[in-house]
């Protein structure tokens, strides 16, 4: 039985721009209730902005009360170490026949470190339990450890994270490749989509959750997955048309 409960398996932003609050704005747009596991939360510091990571006991008493939640569909954001993404792992692969969306993030993303090369390894094995990964420029280079310049560099991106064992792929290629246009590239195996929208000047953050759990609703809503990732192109341009300046802002549908 389909319902409209989505889980969201994300991290907070202190400014309410992306993570946690980006995905269930999408939802609530969309008409789905949203559920929560938080994996860290922010804060503003003399160092920067910080991530501090949930409570590995927390982390595992939040996922045991959802397990018996019908949901429909699962999208996962921020898992900031190991520990915390062996549980979200699990907890994949028992709701495996679920619709699920991998939207990975490596924290430290610019540094190639011990933990981060880490944490590429552990999301690496969520890829034959997912249904689609969502990664940016930066963290398909991390994943597919391929340097990318160009489209066609994204498309070897791309066959290569699909070896990997992801059904479906999108990289987010945003304004990096050309600045007048956002460029994403979707791959299903076969067949490569391209999908650009002219680039706008307003704030972007929380675009990338944004597109994520927007590819979550529509699949829950039934949609295949190309026509899931082509809506959620669209959604994301006219929240970030409407964006503020802690990041994009849900509009209403028709």
């Amino acid at each position: 039985m389909t319902t409209d409960y989505v889980l969201a398996i994300s991290g907070n932003d202190i400014f309410s721009g992306g993570g946690l609050h980006a995905d269930l704005a999408t939802y609530t747009v969309n008409k789905q209730h949203g559920f929560l596991a938080v994996t860290c939360l922010t804060a503003m510091t003399e160092k920067g902005f910080e991530v501090f990571a949930t409570d590995s006991q927390v982390f595992s008493y939040q996922l045991a009360s959802l397990k018996d939640v019908p949901f429909s569909a699962i999208k996962l954001g921020l898992l900031p170490n190991i520990d915390l993404a062996e549980q979200a792992l699990d907890f994949v692969k028992a709701h495996a026949t679920l619709p699920i969306v991998l939207d990975p993030v490596l924290v430290c993303k610019e540094s190639h470190d011990v933990e981060v090369s880490a944490l590429r390894d552990e999301l690496i094995k969520f890829f034959p339990y997912v249904s689609i990964i969502t990664p940016n420029l930066v963290e398909a280079e991390l994943l597919s450890q391929m340097s990318i310049e160009s489209l066609d560099d994204m498309k070897r991106a791309a066959e290569k994270l699909h070896a990997l064992g992801a059904k479906h792929v999108v990289i987010k290629g945003g304004n990096r490749l050309d600045k007048e246009k956002a460029i994403d590239l979707y791959y299903d195996g076969m067949i490569f989509d391209v999908f650009e929208n002219p680039v706008l000047t307003e704030n972007n953050v929380g675009a990338g959750c944004t597109f994520a759990s927007s590819i979550t609703s529509n699949l829950v809503k039934g949609q295949d997955m190309r026509e899931a990732v082509r809506q959620a192109k669209s959604f994301v341009y006219k929240a970030i048309a409407n964006s503020n300046d802690y990041g994009v802002v849900q509009y209403e549908k028709d």
